[in-house]
């Protein structure tokens, strides 16, 4: 089989392929990942993203099969990439207390060698409660919301944060079932 190459520095979507017994290198795109305006669609954004990281990480690995993510949260199609600092932070989880939100990852796998290349985007949707202001102030000071995607990481388990359709892999970062999917309905890129 074809090596797998994960582009991206993301120990959560490492831990992810790890688990589900994934053999894989890790080759980060650094592929600047700009914050859109509010007419971008997400969906759009994230395949994108994922593609162009692809194409970055296939130019090093021509003989390799390269899997790319990229993750946004999204309110009422407002893109939220990872937060820049505190008050971007608490702005992005104000913006999503008391209601649903989206979570969309863009997929791409790319066999550079050949061209061949497939994407997807997963959505899920996530259920924020309301948080008092002692909760949301504790949040903050936690710094977990650094590095995440909406401000948040729903695999840190915090308590006003609810996976409530789709997969909650997807909301970690990587949708594990689609991934498997993809690799199990197209084996010429694995061939």
């Amino acid at each position: 089989m074809i090596r797998l190459i994960l582009a991206s520095a993301s120990p959560r979507r490492r831990q992810l392929l790890e688990e589900a017994g994934y053999a894989f290198d890790v080759d980060p795109s650094d592929v600047e990942e700009p914050e859109p305006g509010p007419e971008v669609d997400p969906a759009s954004y994230v395949a994108q993203l994922a593609w162009k990281k692809a194409r970055a990480v296939g130019l090093r690995h021509p003989e390799g099969l390269v899997l790319a993510a990229d993750t946004v949260g999204a309110v009422d199609g407002l893109i939220l990439n990872k937060p820049v600092d505190r008050t971007d932070a608490e702005r992005m989880i104000r913006l999503q207390e008391g209601r649903d939100s989206d979570v969309l990852t863009g997929l791409c796998l790319l066999r550079p060698g050949t061209g061949e290349w497939l994407g997807a985007v997963d959505l899920s949707v996530v259920r924020f409660k309301l948080l008092s202001e002692a909760e949301r102030t504790a949040f903050l000071d936690s710094g977990r919301w650094q590095g995440k995607a909406g401000a948040y990481g729903v695999q840190d388990r915090d308590p006003f944060v609810n996976v409530v359709r789709g997969s909650f892999s997807n909301v970690v970062g990587l949708p594990m079932e689609r991934l498997a999917a993809l690799l199990r309905d197209y084996p010429r890129l694995t061939d």
